[in-house]
């Protein structure tokens, strides 16, 4: 079963089922299949079940966080979403469809990367807008955690490795 990936110590949950092409500093493109069984589709509209709008969101940020550590080399242990601008939804992900999502790398500063993110449908729009990462340690906001960032870091790296398929 796929969702070996979701119950990964690494990560909560995972909303990406594979990296199907990574170029470091410029840009991602990853897959998520929407299975019938998944858990929130129960309660997100039980008679026309779709992905949630924040999960298509989610997905967008986990393409893009990907990118950004490997451009980095792993260099920061965190990378969270600090801003999504001017997300737009524009079509539903349903059961068996595919999200095909890109990220691209516009500009990049010491500690923030702005991105910009689309999800398509069979090459159709579903969502898009910009991202901000913010990437730190923990070890420089919280000095007492400085030895959770080689695991995190190490545990990261794993998730990648099966994301990502050997070239």
């Amino acid at each position: 079963m796929r969702q070996g990936i979701e119950q990964d110590k690494g990560m909560r949950f995972c909303l990406l089922d594979r990296i199907v092409e990574l170029e470091p500093g410029v840009r991602i493109t990853a897959v998520k299949r929407l299975r019938p069984d998944e858990d929130y589709l129960r309660d997100h509209f039980p008679r026309f079940p779709v992905m949630p709008g924040v999960l298509m969101l989610e997905a967008m940020y986990q393409a893009a966080a990907w990118l950004v550590r490997q451009s980095e080399g792993f260099v920061h242990s965190m990378v969270l979403l600090k801003e999504a601008r001017n997300i737009k939804y524009a079509d539903f992900v349903t059961p068996g469809q595919e999200l095909v999502v890109t990220c691209e790398i516009l500009k990049q500063d010491e500690t923030l990367t702005t991105l910009k993110a689309q999800g398509t449908i069979e090459g159709n729009p579903a969502v898009h807008g910009r991202l901000v990462l913010e990437r730190f340690n923990l070890a420089e906001r919280f000095p007492s955690r400085r030895h959770t960032d080689p695991y995190l870091r190490a545990e990261l790296r794993e998730v990648l490795r099966r994301l990502l398929p050997p070239a």
